[in-house]
């Protein structure tokens, strides 16, 4: 006969069961959101000093107006052509294989930037960039959600979204300060500051996160991805080269093939079993209409924070840090509108 006290041990278990809503333990619940907001600082300290750094980077370089457009636009391409690809392959291959596969290829082609000898391997090595922050953005708000329970999971993303806004927001003013104190040369540790913030990120999830099991084992559509990628890049080229010495007669032949491209990309994802974009969504006006005014916004916000620098330092003298001052403002605002 047993015991009422070897009884009682049997009937506690050791451990405490997950919720169903979460595969981490509550001890380790913490590495995952401390993992999100450094791969989170990646993008967005990237991002947001590259506006200031853009004409010391044209200066060291050497490169053209045109060049200096496709080094922001070589990443915003690829992000926003790939990202929904990046978070589907999330679902497929499990939140934190597909996070911490996307901060490598994030952080190796930092470091790549970081030694670029001209303009064509910047361009050619902030696209790669955007191939990783396409796996590692969605997957960064996603592995909190999947971590956390219910109940706790509001509070979590409330932090992540404080912490990336702080980010976004100091990003121009320690960007300028530094381009103003250590010279031009120093944009190169704009990418370089990705490794340490990238190493430790992958050493919490792959040291102190378990492994999430896959949810769907749905196909990526490459297919749709490389379509999208080739439509908007040839729009993205024809927009550009108008401005462009030399490659003004390109601009037509150019927007004309991205139409074209965009056309088949449609009809492509309308055959697809597992389409990258649920075109069926469009005929939802609020969707619709919430994506047309994104459209608008993004494409004059992206004009004015490539613009703006240049015009400050080159046209007006100012040093980064004023103008990175000068967008303080701004950036506090849009962080904690959008947080």
């Amino acid at each position: 006969m047993r015991s009422p006290s070897e009884v009682g041990a049997e009937a506690v278990p050791l451990v405490r069961p997950l919720p169903a809503d979460t595969f981490c333990p509550q001890s380790q619940r913490s590495f995952v959101l401390i993992a999100a907001i450094l791969a989170s600082a990646l993008g967005f300290i990237d991002g947001s000093i590259l506006a200031i750094a853009t004409p010391a980077i044209r200066v060291d370089l050497g490169a053209s107006f045109a060049e200096a457009q496709w080094i922001s636009n070589a990443y915003a391409l690829t992000l926003s052509a790939l990202i929904l690809v990046g978070g589907a392959a999330g679902d497929r291959f499990g939140l934190r294989h597909a996070f911490v596969e996307g901060i490598a290829l994030f952080i190796g082609a930092s470091l790549a930037c970081a030694v670029a000898p001209n303009p064509p391997m910047l361009i050619a090595f902030r696209a790669i960039q955007g191939i990783g922050a396409a796996i590692m953005v969605p997957g960064s708000l996603a592995i909190i959600a999947k971590a956390y329970p219910k109940k706790e999971r509001g509070r979590a993303i409330g932090i992540w979204a404080a912490a990336s806004a702080l980010t976004t927001a100091l990003g121009p003013v320690l960007g300028g300060v530094v381009l103003s104190a250590f010279g031009d040369g120093i944009w190169r540790a704009i990418f370089a500051i990705n490794l340490p913030l990238g190493l430790v990120s992958i050493y919490l999830l792959l040291a102190k996160v378990p492994a999430d099991a896959p949810t769907e084992k749905r196909s990526l559509d490459l297919g749709g991805a490389a379509l999208a990628t080739l439509a908007f890049g040839a729009l993205a080229y024809g927009l550009t080269s108008m401005s462009s010495e030399g490659e003004g007669q390109m601009s037509g032949p150019s927007i004309a093939a991205g139409t074209v491209l965009l056309v088949v990309f449609i009809v492509f994802e309308r055959r697809q079993r597992e389409p990258m974009t649920d075109l069926s969504l469009f005929r939802v006006g609020a969707f619709a209409g919430a994506n047309v005014a994104t459209f608008f916004l993004y494409f004059a916000l992206s004009a004015n924070l490539f613009y703006l620098p240049m015009l400050l330092i080159a046209g007006w003298r100012l040093s980064a840090a004023e103008v990175g001052f000068i967008f303080l403002p701004l950036s506090v605002l849009i962080a904690l509108l959008s947080g």
